[in-house]
C-alpha cells in the first residue's frame, strides 16, 4: 500500500494511522514511513507484549526491516500496562524519533491509547490497589462477565464500549465509580479529551463490511494454521495464562479451545465472531473522530 495519496506532515504534525482491525493499518503506516523517512510507534495493547505474536498480527521481520517499530515486544507478558504508561512510553519514542530527524507515525487499533496520547487523559481518580485486588478476586470467583454486568448498571455508556472480558478497563471504570461516586464516562465527557498534546492527522483505510468480514475470516484461518494454538499453549506453560493479553480478542477463544471448553470445529467461527464484535466497538470509538478515510484503491496508489 502506497502513501502517494497522503500529503507530507506539516511542521510538528503527528501522523496517526487508526481504524478497525484487518483494514490494513500496518501496511499503510509502513508505506508512510518509507515515503517520509519515518518510524512506527505502535498503539496496540497486545503487540506490546513479548510472546503474543501470531494472534496479534505482530509485524514480521520483513515489515520491521522496511520501517523500525517502537513499543512492539516492549513488555513481558505479566507487566502492568495502562493508557497513562503508554502515553509516557510513546512520548519518549516520538521525541527520540524526532531527535534523529525522522518522522514518527503512530499506528494501532487501541484507540483509547491514541486518544490519550493526542489529547490527554481525564483526571478521574488515582489507582487503588486494594479495590483492584478485590475486583480481580471477584472475577476469578464469579467470572469477568459479572463485573461487566455491574458496570452496565453503574455506567452503561462505558460498559457498551468495553468487552466483558476486559478486566483491566472494567475494573478501572468500577474503581472510579467507587472512589468518586461518578461514572468514568461522565469524567471523560467532561474532559472531552479536549487538551491537544499533539497536532495530529488521523488516517485510515476504509473497507466495506463484506470485504472486511472476508479479510477477518481469511486472516484468522491463516493464523490458526500458522501455530496460534501452539503459541498459546507455550505461553500457558510458561505461566502466562492469566496475562492481560490472553483475554484479548482471539486469544480468549484459542485459550478456551486449549482448555477443552471449545471444540476445534467451532474455534475458527468463534474467533471470527469475536473479531467482528471488536470491529463494531472500534467503529464506535472512531465514529465522531476526524479521520481521513482512504479507499483501498486510493491508498494503494
Amino acid at each position: 500500500m502506497s502513501s502517494a495519496a497522503v500529503a507530507p506532515p506539516e511542521g510538528d504534525e503527528l501522523l496517526v494511522v487508526v481504524g478497525p482491525t484487518a483494514t490494513g493499518k500496518t501496511e499503510l503506516a509502513i508505506s508512510l514511513c518509507e515515503r517520509f523517512g519515518g518510524e512506527i510507534v505502535s498503539a496496540d495493547s497486545v503487540q506490546i507484549y513479548r510472546g503474543f505474536d501470531v494472534g496479534s498480527g505482530k509485524p514480521t521481520e520483513a515489515e520491521r526491516a522496511r520501517a523500525p517499530h517502537h513499543l512492539v515486544d516492549a513488555l513481558e507478558p505479566l507487566d502492568p500496562m495502562d493508557a497513562g504508561r503508554f502515553v509516557a512510553m510513546a512520548d519518549e519514542a516520538i521525541a527520540s524519533i524526532r531527535a534523529r530527524g525522522r518522522v514518527p507515525v503512530v499506528c494501532g487499533g487501541t484507540f483509547l491509547w491514541v486518544k490519550a496520547l493526542v489529547r490527554g487523559l481525564a483526571e478521574a481518580a488515582p489507582r487503588d490497589e486494594v479495590i483492584r485486588a478485590r475486583h480481580k478476586a471477584e472475577a476469578e470467583a464469579a467470572g469477568r462477565a459479572a463485573l461487566h454486568a455491574r458496570l452496565k448498571d453503574l455506567d452503561p455508556p462505558m460498559a457498551a464500549r468495553l468487552a466483558p472480558n476486559d478486566l483491566v478497563r472494567v475494573s478501572r471504570a468500577l474503581e472510579v465509580f467507587e472512589l468518586t461516586g461518578r461514572p468514568l464516562s461522565a469524567w471523560q465527557a467532561e474532559h472531552g479529551f479536549a487538551k491537544e498534546r499533539y497536532r495530529a492527522r488521523l488516517l485510515g483505510v476504509e473497507r466495506d463490511r463484506s470485504e472486511l468480514d472476508a479479510r477477518i475470516a481469511a486472516r484468522a484461518k491463516v493464523w490458526l494454521e500458522s501455530g496460534w494454538v501452539d503459541e498459546v499453549e507455550r505461553l500457558v506453560a510458561a505461566g502466562f495464562g492469566a496475562a492481560r493479553a490472553m483475554g484479548s480478542v482471539g486469544y480468549k477463544e484459542v485459550l478456551a479451545f486449549t482448555r477443552g471448553e471449545l471444540p476445534e470445529s467451532e474455534l475458527l467461527g468463534a474467533v471470527v465472531r469475536a473479531t467482528r464484535v471488536f470491529v463494531r466497538r472500534q467503529r464506535t470509538w472512531l465514529r465522531d473522530e476526524p479521520v481521513t478515510w482512504l479507499a483501498p484503491e486510493v491508498a494503494s496508489r
